[in-house]
């Protein structure tokens, strides 16, 4: 299975990018939902942020005011940081399981939809990435009139993610979202047409057993093994993809 990872600057166009792919019938799996997931009451990961943050961060329901946590930890790099901590490790495992599933069901390719793809190093698992891009000032005009966020609050929020320039030059394919919507989503069309593996690849890809028991086995055990475990799964599969 091709693994597509997909990112970009925040407020520049990727998630128009990644319901272009859904509507391709390219499955996409949005680490924003899962993050929102593992932030629900009762995981073990909103017990660890609720500990650190206090229930201050809480609405009157006892669930994650995200509104609450972006304005604490977007004004302390410090704070982000132990956020990321409580929460990356649970964000990895759920989307290592459902990569795994993706590829048990025989998908030729899916997309990884990450906004800190390159930072939280998930597109070592990620054939090829695509980055979207538009200006900065793009995107605090957007942030401010879509989100009603103070120009303060959106230089933040673009300023949190890793520079443009050092974005593009990893990507395998850099989207410069400055024209119309229909521009860009030709732009995806383009890709998933180039990239998109015959069915007989796709076919070859599912014949790849052993790597795909390995990565199911080892997703539940800590990190480390996750990764070891769905890189076996992954290369064998390319190897035999490509």
């Amino acid at each position: 299975m091709l693994v597509v990872g997909l990112t970009g600057g925040i407020a520049a166009g990727k998630s128009t990018a990644s319901s272009e792919f859904r509507a391709l019938g390219v499955p996409v799996i949005d680490a924003d939902e899962i993050a929102r997931q593992v932030l629900e009451p009762g995981e073990a990961s909103y017990t660890r942020v609720v500990q650190h943050f206090g229930r201050s961060i809480l609405d009157d329901s006892g669930r994650i005011d995200r509104g609450r946590l972006g304005h604490v930890i977007f004004s302390d790099p410090e704070q982000r940081k132990h956020l990321n901590k409580c929460t990356h490790p649970y964000i990895r495992r759920r989307i290592l399981w459902n990569l795994a599933q993706l590829y048990a069901r025989g998908h030729s390719m899916c997309v990884l939809d990450v906004p800190l793809l390159f930072e939280s190093g998930l597109d070592r698992v990620c054939a090829k990435t695509v980055v979207i891009e538009c200006p900065r000032e793009v995107q605090l005009e957007r942030l401010t009139k879509r989100n009603g966020f103070t120009r303060v609050e959106a230089e933040a929020r673009v300023d949190a993610q890793m520079r443009s320039d050092m974005r593009a030059a990893r990507a395998t394919r850099v989207v410069n979202n400055t024209e119309s919507v229909d521009e860009l989503r030709s732009e995806i069309r383009d890709i998933v047409k180039l990239w998109q593996p015959s069915w007989v690849r796709a076919a070859m890809g599912v014949a790849a057993p052993v790597g795909v028991v390995v990565g199911l086995t080892c997703v539940w055990m800590p990190w480390g093994r996750a990764v070891l475990g769905m890189a076996t799964a992954w290369i064998v599969g390319s190897l035999m993809l490509w």
